[in-house]
C-alpha cells in the first residue's frame, strides 16, 4: 500500500482558515445568544421594578483607581455592590468603572451602553463574579413574578 500523501501546504492552511472561521462564528452566535437572555432579564426587571415601585437612583461613573468619581446621566439600578456596573430605567446594561480625569469629575461622564452579561465580572479574580439574576434579585427579591410578563399572571404588585 503507498503512504498516504499528505495534502499541499496551502490546502491544509485553506482548511484551517475555514475552520478558525467557523468556530469564530459558533462563538459569536453563543455569546449572542447570552446577550439575548440578559438582556431579557434585564426588560423584565425594569417592567417589576415599575410595577413594584422600586425607586431608581442617580449612577455615578467611577475611577478605574477608586479615588474619583463622576455624575452622569443616568437613572438607575447598581448590579454590583462596588457600583461598577448597573442598569439604567430603560434597561440598558452600563459599565461604570473607567478612566475619569478632573474634567470628569467636574462636568460629569456620558457612560455607554453596552450589551449585558449573564455573569457580571466573569474571568475576573475569585469572588468577584455574580450572576446576573442574583444581582438582579438581591435588588429585588421576586422580582421574576412581580413583572407584568411573568406566567403567574401576579404583575400587580400582590
Amino acid at each position: 500500500m503507498p503512504p498516504a500523501e499528505e495534502p499541499p501546504r496551502e490546502l491544509w492552511a485553506a482548511q484551517r482558515s475555514a475552520a478558525a472561521s467557523e468556530h469564530l462564528a459558533r462563538l459569536e452566535a453563543r455569546q449572542d445568544a447570552e446577550h439575548r437572555r440578559a438582556e431579557e432579564h434585564l426588560t423584565t426587571f425594569v417592567r417589576a421594578a415599575q410595577v413594584s415601585g422600586l425607586a431608581p437612583q442617580p449612577l455615578r461613573m467611577q475611577g478605574y483607581n477608586g479615588g474619583r468619581s463622576a455624575r452622569t446621566p443616568l437613572r438607575g439600578w447598581y448590579l454590583r455592590k462596588d457600583r461598577k456596573a448597573g442598569i439604567d430605567t430603560a434597561g440598558n446594561f452600563y459599565l461604570l468603572a473607567g478612566p475619569l480625569g478632573l474634567l470628569d469629575a467636574l462636568r460629569g461622564a456620558a457612560p455607554r451602553a453596552s450589551r449585558p452579561p449573564l455573569v457580571l465580572g466573569a474571568g475576573g479574580r475569585d469572588g468577584d463574579s455574580v450572576e446576573l439574576t442574583d444581582a438582579l434579585e438581591r435588588l429585588l427579591p421576586g422580582w421574576r413574578e412581580l413583572s407584568p410578563d411573568s406566567p403567574s399572571g401576579r404583575g400587580d404588585g400582590a
